[in-house]
């Protein structure tokens, strides 16, 4: 009931909004946009973030924050478009594909082809552009209101396009491509469960390794699909083939072709970082299996205090194993800095905490510092949760034994039980 009422109240928001001009609905998302990102503290935290972990991205935090407001209203606006799009019959009039030519010839081959994209402006506008033109299918990931998934649904498959669910996607992805069709695969999501990794705008991702997979297996082409918003319009463009190499074997091929598809899509998200979806967690590194939901992040500061600091310093294997993939930073004294040699750890280094560090990429701060400020000042930058010695005492106090030491401590707040600790142990 509750999902049925939330999609009536979004289509009756839609229904005047279709009847507007294109360029009215963008300046609408472009006020919207730039309310929630005021107003949605969550996600203004995680934009700011990412932003900030995209090291081939060289901002500064008003250009960031800049970004970060577009990104919002990129949002709004392909939310606002959902009604606009449901009512156009020649997509034509919306979005254009500026070079067409190879992927209409690669299609009248009838041998297939690949297309890999991501959220970027409206990235809908790939999947209803290309459908109208030639046959294909793409992976859609359902959410919890299906009675909304059912209505954006219909909006993708408007044209000759077929759209399934993940669990769907190879069975029926390599039967589209067998009839000459093309897949499109949105891919740039966060996978940790995968196996495989890349390098995505300067820093570690893990990527499904799908698209390419897929194109060894029929020996067919990857294009990248990319998309931007012009005076109200959608210019797509596709790149050059990426085509599997005989002389390479399966894994070789795999690392290639998606290194050169994720290549291309970010240069395209650096040309125009505010078309893109920084909302999500690009460089999420941990599955769930260790870390509590609330405190499963992706970048996280380790503030350890210039005196009494061998206690902590010896903390630091227990988060290294707490979060095995995380990106760990600690922020100490300079003094201190030299003594820490850990692989895969990050040091920054201070003369003193009364300036402390602006940085807007850690999401989860542990403080040890017995600085009481330090809690406010992260916490208005990008962390979610600063918790210092006594708040995890505090969450694992129903599970605390009296031989516990400062490190089962730290398991027991943050992590379930049955992988660092057991409940039953004594």
């Amino acid at each position: 009931m509750k999902h049925y009422l939330s999609y009536i109240l979004f289509r009756i928001f839609l229904f005047p909004i279709q009847f507007l001009p294109l360029l009215w609905i963008h300046k609408m998302g472009n006020v919207l946009g730039k309310l929630m990102f005021y107003l949605s503290t969550k996600f203004r935290k995680r934009v700011m973030s990412n932003l900030s972990l995209a090291t081939d991205l060289s901002f500064s935090d008003k250009a960031k924050k800049q970004i970060a407001i577009e990104s919002f209203q990129n949002l709004c606006i392909t939310l606002l478009e959902y009604g606009k799009f449901k009512k156009i019959k020649d997509i034509s009039k919306v979005a254009i594909c500026e070079n067409p030519e190879k992927a209409d010839e690669i299609y009248r081959q009838n041998k297939g082809l690949i297309f890999f994209c991501g959220h970027q402006s409206n990235w809908e506008v790939l999947f209803l552009e290309g459908s109208s033109r030639m046959k294909g299918v793409a992976i859609g990931r359902p959410i919890k209101n299906k009675y909304l998934y059912s209505y954006i649904q219909k909006i993708r498959e408007q044209f000759n396009g077929d759209i399934f669910s993940p669990k769907e996607g190879i069975k029926k992805g390599l039967k589209a491509l067998k009839e000459g069709k093309f897949f499109g695969i949105v891919g740039d999501q966060g996978m940790p469960e995968s196996s495989f990794t890349s390098n995505f705008l300067g820093r570690k991702a893990y990527t499904s390794p799908v698209p390419a997979l897929l194109a060894c297996k029929r020996n067919c082409p990857l294009l990248v699909a990319t998309t931007r918003r012009e005076k109200g319009r959608y210019i797509i463009h596709y790149s050059d083939p990426i085509y599997p190499d005989s002389n390479l074997s399966l894994e070789e091929n795999t690392q290639t072709m998606m290194e050169k598809a994720l290549t291309t899509f970010g240069k395209s998200v650096v040309k125009n970082p505010g078309n893109w979806l920084w909302q999500h967690n690009r460089w999420k590194q941990e599955t769930p299996k260790n870390v509590f939901y609330k405190f499963r992040y992706d970048s996280i500061l380790i503030t350890i205090p210039e005196h009494g600091y061998e206690k902590i310093l010896s903390l630091l294997s227990t988060f290294r194993e707490i979060y095995p993939k995380a990106f760990i930073s600690v922020y100490c004294h300079e003094n201190i800095a030299p003594k820490i040699n850990l692989d895969n750890i990050e040091v920054l280094p201070y003369q003193n905490l009364d300036n402390p560090i602006i940085d807007y990429r850690f999401k989860l701060v542990f403080d040890f510092s017995n600085e009481t400020h330090l809690k406010k000042h992260f916490l208005n930058l990008s962390a979610f949760s600063v918790l210092n010695q006594k708040d995890l005492k505090k969450l694992a106090k129903d599970h605390l034994t009296s031989g516990d030491d400062l490190s089962m401590v730290i398991k027991k707040a943050i992590c379930r039980p049955n992988t660092l600790w057991s409940p039953h142990a004594t």
